[in-house]
């Protein structure tokens, strides 16, 4: 009999290990959750979205542009906008309607109009819009709308009881490019300084191409555990887009 319970016991203990073992090494499995002609959500973990809508340039064609949406309780943080205002309302309605969540606020990460050509529908929805001044600067001089509230070179924003961080590190594809972090999931959203793995150097007509490499670096360090990383353009992936971007833009 003892050496039945003893038996008994060991199988559970060993069972509860390998449930616990397959439970760590369990991966989120990405799914594209909305699709549209003009926009894209694809679930990347279990709180948090990439949304991509479209853009038609004459030397890239049409340019898909990602943003993120990080989500904590029944609130959310998006970062860049959808490219126009239609497209924006697009995403607004699916996120109230379908995730059932209240926009807390909206990050654009730089001042072109990938990152706030849909800003006019977030402020008509009364969304509360954040970038450091140079932003806000940058897009008065460009004619653009202005995101409503500035900060210097680093913001934490909560959205439910978790921190959202934003920070500047230095110039690269433009003179404002910010970086937004999630720390509960370790995702990090790069917008246009990071890039996809095998992209090209892209636009750089407003870009310091001598600070690039610097500036990423200093992102790798400063957020260590990241593990999903999105750029501003191309699939997303891991730490290997900041290795392939330090590369890219290297100077000797």
């Amino acid at each position: 009999m003892k050496f039945i319970i003893k038996t008994v016991f060991v199988v559970t203990i060993l069972s509860s290990i390998c449930i616990s073992c397959s439970q760590k090494h369990e991966v989120f499995q990405t799914k594209e959750v909305y699709k549209s002609k003009d926009l894209t959500v694809t679930q990347i973990a279990e709180n948090s979205f990439v949304h991509t809508s479209f853009k038609q340039t004459d030397d890239f064609g049409n340019v898909p542009c990602n943003g993120l949406i990080v989500r904590n309780s029944d609130e959310v943080i998006i970062f860049d906008t959808p490219t126009n205002d239609k497209n924006s309302n697009e995403l607004i309605q699916w996120i109230t309607e379908k995730l059932d969540c209240n926009i807390k606020a909206l990050v654009p990460t730089h001042f072109h109009d990938d990152c706030l050509g849909g800003l006019k529908s977030f402020n008509e929805n009364g969304i509360p819009s954040y970038a450091t001044f140079k932003t806000i600067e940058l897009a008065k001089e460009n004619h653009l709308v202005e995101p409503k509230n500035g900060f210097n070179e680093s913001l934490v924003l909560k959205v439910g009881d978790e921190n959202v961080l934003v920070k500047f590190f230095g110039e690269g594809h433009t003179k404002d490019n910010v970086v937004g972090y999630f720390p509960s999931e370790k995702i990090l959203f790069g917008g246009c300084l990071i890039k996809a793995v095998d992209a090209s150097k892209g636009y750089l007509g407003d870009a310091n191409v001598l600070e690039w490499s610097n500036t990423v670096e200093s992102v790798k360090k400063e957020y260590p555990n990241a593990k999903i990383i999105i750029p501003g353009h191309g699939p997303f992936g891991n730490t290997r887009l900041l290795d392939y971007t330090i590369t890219l833009f290297k100077t000797e």
